[in-house]
C-alpha cells in the first residue's frame, strides 16, 4: 500500500518562498500522475497542480501558474511543490494525490501541510 507523507510547510511572510515535499513510501508512484491540491478554511478542496506519469508534462491553475512549480523525482519518489511569491491567499493545507496511470480519480492521499502566509 503506497502512502504519501507532505512535509516542508509553515509560515512565511508574503512574498517569500517554500518548497513543499511528498514522499511516498510502500511503493512506487512512477506510474502515478502526480498533483497538489490546497484547502483554506471554510473553503473546499481546489486543484493546484499536477504533474504527469512521465513527468513530460505540467497544469496548473490560474490562480499559482507562474509562481509555482512541481516537479517529480523518480529515484527518490517524491514530488515537489516549489512556491515562489506567496501571497496571503495562498494559504492552506495543501496535499499531495496520485492518480494511477489510466485511472480518472485520486486514490492516493497524504495527510497534508499547513501553508500560513503571513502579510
Amino acid at each position: 500500500q503506497v502512502q504519501l507523507v507532505e512535509s516542508g510547510g509553515g509560515l512565511v511572510q508574503a512574498g517569500g518562498s517554500l518548497r513543499l515535499t511528498c514522499a511516498a513510501s510502500g511503493g512506487t508512484i512512477s506510474n502515478y500522475a502526480m498533483a497538489w491540491f490546497r484547502q483554506a478554511p471554510g473553503k473546499e478542496r481546489e486543484f493546484v497542480a499536477t504533474i504527469h506519469w512521465s513527468g513530460g508534462s505540467t497544469h496548473y491553475s490560474d490562480s499559482v501558474k507562474g509562481r509555482f512549480t512541481i516537479s517529480r523525482d523518480y529515484a527518490k519518489n517524491t514530488v515537489y511543490l516549489q512556491m515562489n511569491s506567496l501571497k496571503p491567499e495562498d494559504a492552506a493545507v495543501y496535499y499531495c494525490a496520485g492518480r494511477l496511470r489510466d485511472v480518472n480519480t485520486y486514490d492516493l492521499w497524504g495527510q497534508g501541510t499547513q501553508v500560513t502566509v503571513s502579510s
